[in-house]
């Protein structure tokens, strides 16, 4: 029989993906000649970058030498599936904001981690209206953290629509706690919270005469396709004049989406961790908030201080159920 011999082995395979163009250069950096691969993501990597990815962790990245390790043929076929670094660039670089640029080849550490950890770990440059549309199923579950960004995009999930608006799901917001809010009668408030999304407001009750107060009440929001964060506010209520405010804070929901999208069904995972929200100077945030699978569904605790106000902090729990469940 003529004609050339397609390889058959495993690292026949794995190198005859390396020798597409696009995979020559790394994905997170465009360095020459790339020797290391994170088998979950599908992306070529040179041997700095390398070092960034293991620091994530395996559950993030799985990085395995090209030459060196041992590839399952289940890794592989994630790697062939995935396409190699144009495909995989074209999800996690969908949208790099004004202000952000790719390191290059002689970028520094701090350079590349920041660009990476912001591509694949907070998946920062994700655009949410993206769609890839296919017609292979994706019913069975991946193994792959990559396969699971690619079918959450490939999936057109389903919408409710309300007017012109179309939702893609549910916000639940249980509101747990306040404390040490901010004085706004003679000596206590009269506290409630209130949260809006879009054109959507909704609120808690008041509690009387406490600046510790305990709420344990759920508010559900729907969720448009053009989603912002969600925006938080403290009032204290008063019977004969305006209620003052007692602090504001914005909850960003895109991690919480986007994690949960890339997860698909979550009663098809057992308890754990698949993302987070991280404390920064422009959020209001008082620690890193960890989103979960707990119990089939997608959780995440939020603890807020509360802005332009003197004091204050708000305890929240979140879930997010799509419109299909």
């Amino acid at each position: 029989m003529s004609g050339v011999k397609k390889p058959t082995s495993a690292n026949g395979r794995l190198k005859s993906l390396l020798n597409q163009t696009d995979n020559r250069i790394c994905a997170d950096c465009s360095a020459p000649d790339p020797k290391w691969a994170s088998a979950n993501i599908g992306v070529f990597i040179c041997l700095k970058c390398c070092g960034v990815h293991r620091s994530l962790g395996a559950h993030i990245s799985k990085v395995l030498s090209v030459a060196l390790d041992e590839w399952s043929d289940d890794e592989i076929d994630a790697m062939i599936e995935v396409g190699g670094n144009s495909s995989a660039n074209a999800i996690y670089e969908a949208y790099i904001p004004e202000g952000c640029s790719k390191p290059g080849p002689d970028a520094s550490n701090g350079e590349r981690r920041r660009f990476i950890r912001a591509k694949y770990e907070l998946q920062e440059f994700l655009k949410p209206s993206l769609r890839i549309t296919s017609g292979k199923s994706s019913a069975s579950i991946r193994s792959s953290f990559s396969k699971r960004i690619l079918d959450s995009f490939r999936l057109k999930p389903s919408k409710k629509s309300e007017g012109i608006v179309e939702f893609i799901g549910l916000l639940k917001v249980k509101v747990v706690k306040g404390i040490d809010l901010a004085i706004r009668d003679m000596m206590t408030s009269d506290p409630y919270v209130v949260l809006t999304l879009g054109q959507q407001t909704v609120q808690t009750s008041i509690v009387k005469s406490n600046l510790n107060p305990v709420w344990n009440e759920e508010l559900t929001l729907s969720v448009p396709h053009n989603f912002g964060p969600v925006k938080l506010q403290v009032y204290d209520h008063d019977t004969f004049s305006a209620d003052d405010i007692m602090g504001e804070a914005e909850i960003d929901i895109q991690p919480l989406i986007t994690s949960a999208m890339a997860y698909g069904d979550p009663e098809m995972f057992g308890n754990m961790q698949i993302g987070k929200w991280l404390k920064s100077h422009d959020n209001a945030l008082i620690e890193d908030s960890i989103i979960n699978i707990a119990e089939g569904k997608v959780k995440q605790d939020v603890s807020l201080k509360l802005q332009n106000v003197e004091s204050g902090e708000i305890y929240l729990k979140v879930e997010w159920l799509p419109v299909d469940q």
